[in-house]
């Protein structure tokens, strides 16, 4: 894939988010509409494009930890707003490769999907409750790659939340063969690009019943 060659070549341990996104998309990850914008007219025209809320996220593979960083900004309402938010996140930060402008994704069910390797088993592909949770809970299991669909499936069956998974407080149960189809798709990369050394897609909001991945990191080897 072009953004992993080119990054192997630049000598760079991660993706941006924008390229994280474009590499799990690519393995059949839903992803949360965006657009990488150079300039505020442009993060304007896109945001007016796909409709508010947005969020909008500074943006560069130096950027692994953008909330920690202040380099995120949520339910972004009009032109004013997305006007103002392109310049305090240009100002904060320089080499940035643009502001990625995505659509808000709503769900209160979140969930992850990771990608490690072991020194014994190679490529594993990690699922479980996502969010603030990960690390206090962790709730979460695990299939050396690759998987096939009814591996994926144990996995969703297997987390001691999987409740949330079904019908929960009016929302819809998840799509379980989207979500499957995910977690096989993480393992392919993998087993596909020896490069990539970590994946990492938290939160993987539940919106309606499809998995949804608003932020994802690619670290190489």
């Amino acid at each position: 894939m072009d953004v992993i060659k080119k990054a192997v070549k630049e000598g760079r341990k991660t993706l941006s988010e924008y390229e994280s996104r474009l590499v799990i998309e690519s393995a059949g990850v839903f992803v949360a509409a965006a657009a990488l914008t150079k300039t505020k007219e442009e993060a304007i025209r896109e945001a007016e494009a796909m409709g508010y809320p947005v969020v909008m996220k500074g943006c560069s593979a130096e950027l692994s930890h953008k909330t920690e960083a202040g380099m995120v900004a949520l339910n972004i309402t009009d032109s004013d707003q997305v006007a103002q938010v392109f310049d305090e996140l240009t100002s904060k930060a320089k080499n940035l490769d643009g502001i990625l402008v995505e659509k808000m994704v709503r769900g209160s069910r979140e969930f992850v999907i990771g990608l490690s390797r072991d020194p014994s088993f190679g490529p594993c592909v990690m699922f479980g409750l996502g969010g603030i949770f990960t690390e206090a809970l962790k709730d979460v299991t695990f299939r050396v790659a690759p998987l096939t669909r009814e591996d994926a499936l144990e996995m969703i069956d297997e987390i001691k939340t999987k409740k949330l998974l079904g019908e929960f407080r009016g929302s819809p149960a998840v799509d379980r063969e989207s979500l499957a189809k995910a977690l096989v798709g993480v393992g392919d990369l993998g087993i596909k690009y020896d490069s990539i050394a970590e994946i990492d897609i938290n939160p993987l909001i539940i919106c309606g019943d499809k998995p949804v991945a608003v932020d994802a990191l690619v670290v190489l080897k």
